[in-house]
């Protein structure tokens, strides 16, 4: 035997009595054994795969000698593993078998705090981490499992202090306290860290594996380089995706992540991405009590992502750009994706938009806002509750807004009067602008710079509430670009295309649907003011006032 070899196994040898994995005989027929044909079994590191015993040792014992022998697979074979926290090493794979579960403690006092540098929501550990590793893999049809019920009160509503009623359309009749919400969020008390964390990893694969029931973020990517997360599935279906800020995968401050074929069915945000580049999701089913995709909020900037080819279902919010902070977010296209939204009960952000933009300063710790600037939505089939939000402010008005081939239907739900007619900026500056009632268009656009609508379709299901007005609505614009639009005013009453407060406006080969009273009201607007090419034979009133757009183009058609 040469030197080496003999030095491996002492490695081994030692890593196995630490964990106290070690049986008689278990250094020739087990420890030995798995060094020599690979992978690392947790069963000859003394794993029970019972249920009831902690299995933390075995799973720890067999990561540590596979790092040691220089990298390969640690084998977790059918069983319940019950642990509390272990880490992965360079050059591991953690490949879970078809049967396979590893269970998280349900026993706070096991998951050690760690401060800030530790979890989104928690300060402690979660079940499985990765630190400054390279070369890492879980994969296989096995399962991690949070135990997220065990943190967490199945009597008791979470809300948050978050917004005033003063400002709500419903007034005092909005989220009464102490009221149990059908949809949660519960209530809970201090709780584990994220299921899944890797932080400053490099080269990272997610294959797979089913992750669940997390108490806090299921899985977190932070500060790492080139990750794969490939045909995962991700759910909370113990609680009935009650749990708040359980999100399903969350990415800060990362370059170069791939997210495609996973499907995630969780309370909160199912992707959300924070101050990362080069970040593209594909080919995913997405469903959530909160956001679906959710790029930006504070942190860092964010630039060059792609998310495409995306079904959305059962979502209180589709597609969400937020700017809260100094970071920035651009160069951001979202195609080919169908959507539905829905108004759920208790305290979850977001009002049934199906797409949400905006951008104001609430960070405290940043002096300016970032802004958000080249957002593309191309050929996407969107249905909801409530319409579609582009929120700027006019000191930091959101730049370039694309709208190309989007069909639209908004219609009334079973929550609209208790929830419908209000929307939802938190986290916001003030209260007032936080959660607050306002009468709502198909699509709302406030304080925007350059904003297209090309093939832009608007449909109203029967008897939406009241409070839906416009098919488009415009105020404190630059550069309104209109082409292909087709469609009409949720009421008997109204406008078709209302344009408030902007400069250079251009209609044109649009259609006004059959019912529309308006087809273009326009209030204190400048610069060209073009139609051409619009066919208003089914309104009442092609224009408001009469004169607009003549002047450059002659009347409207």
């Amino acid at each position: 035997m040469s030197d080496n070899d003999s030095s491996r196994r002492e490695v081994l040898k030692r890593g196995a009595l630490l964990t106290g994995a070690l049986v008689p005989g278990a250094l020739a027929t087990g420890v030995e054994a798995s060094a020599a044909r690979g992978p690392f079994d947790v069963r000859d590191f003394g794993g029970k795969g019972d249920g009831t015993t902690f299995d933390t040792a075995a799973l720890q014992g067999a990561i540590d000698a596979c790092h040691a022998a220089g990298g390969g697979t640690v084998h977790v074979p059918a069983g319940t593993w019950l642990t509390k926290p272990f880490r992965i090493l360079s050059h591991v794979t953690l490949h879970l078998d078809a049967g396979a579960l590893v269970l998280g403690s349900p026993h706070l006092e096991d998951y050690a705090v760690e401060g800030e540098d530790a979890s989104g929501e928690s300060e402690r550990e979660g079940v499985v981490t990765a630190r400054g590793a390279e070369r890492v893999a879980i994969v296989g049809r096995g399962t991690i499992d949070g135990n997220a019920l065990a943190f967490h009160d199945e009597t008791t509503s979470h809300a948050p202090p978050d917004f005033d009623r003063r400002f709500v359309r419903q007034g005092e009749d909005f989220m009464p306290d102490g009221e149990f919400f059908e949809h949660g969020p519960l209530a809970h008390g201090e709780r584990p860290g994220n299921l899944l964390r890797v932080f400053g990893c490099r080269d990272v694969l997610v294959h797979g594996v089913t992750i669940q029931n997390s108490p806090t973020w299921t899985s977190h990517y932070n500060d790492c380089e080139n990750v794969t997360i490939e045909a995962i599935r991700i759910n909370s279906d113990a609680s009935g995706t009650m749990i708040p800020n359980d999100d399903g995968i969350d990415i800060k401050g990362c370059r170069d992540v791939r997210i495609l074929a996973c499907d995630i069915d969780t309370g909160d945000d199912c992707i959300a991405i924070f101050g990362s580049e080069r970040v593209s999701v594909t080919s995913c089913t997405l469903s959530t009590r909160s956001l679906g995709i959710r790029v930006g909020y504070t942190g860092g900037d964010i630039r060059d992502c792609v998310f495409t080819n995306l079904v959305i279902h059962r979502a209180n919010r589709g597609l969400g750009v937020f700017v809260r902070g100094a970071g920035s977010v651009e160069n951001v296209i979202f195609s080919d994706i169908v959507l539905r939204t829905t108004l759920f009960t208790g305290h979850w952000w977001g009002k049934g938009e199906p797409i949400h933009v905006s951008a104001m300063l609430w960070d405290p710790e940043a002096t300016t806002a970032g802004r958000i600037r080249n957002v593309t939505f191309s050929r996407i089939r969107a249905e909801g509750e409530a319409g579609v939000v582009v929120w700027g402010t006019p000191d930091n008005p959101i730049e370039n807004v694309l709208f190309d081939d989007v069909q639209l239907k908004v219609k009334r739900g079973p929550q609209s009067d208790a929830y419908g007619g209000n929307v939802d900026l938190r986290s916001a500056p003030t209260p007032e602008e936080s959660l607050f009632g306002r009468d709502l268009p198909a699509l709302l656009a406030k304080d925007v710079g350059r904003i297209r609508l090309r093939g832009f379709e608007v449909e109203w299901g029967e008897d939406v509430p009241a409070f839906f007005t416009h098919a488009v609505e415009c105020e404190g614009f630059r550069e309104l670009e209109v082409e292909r639009f087709r469609g009409r005013q949720a009421q008997s009453t109204g406008s078709a295309l209302r344009l408030v407060r902007g400069e250079d406006a251009v209609v044109r080969n649009s259609r006004a649907t059959e019912g529309t009273d308006v087809f273009v009201e326009s209030r204190d607007v400048t610069g060209r003011a073009v139609l051409a090419g619009n066919d208003v034979r089914a309104a009442r009133t092609p224009t408001v006032p009469a004169g607009f757009g003549r002047r450059d183009h002659g009347p409207a058609r």
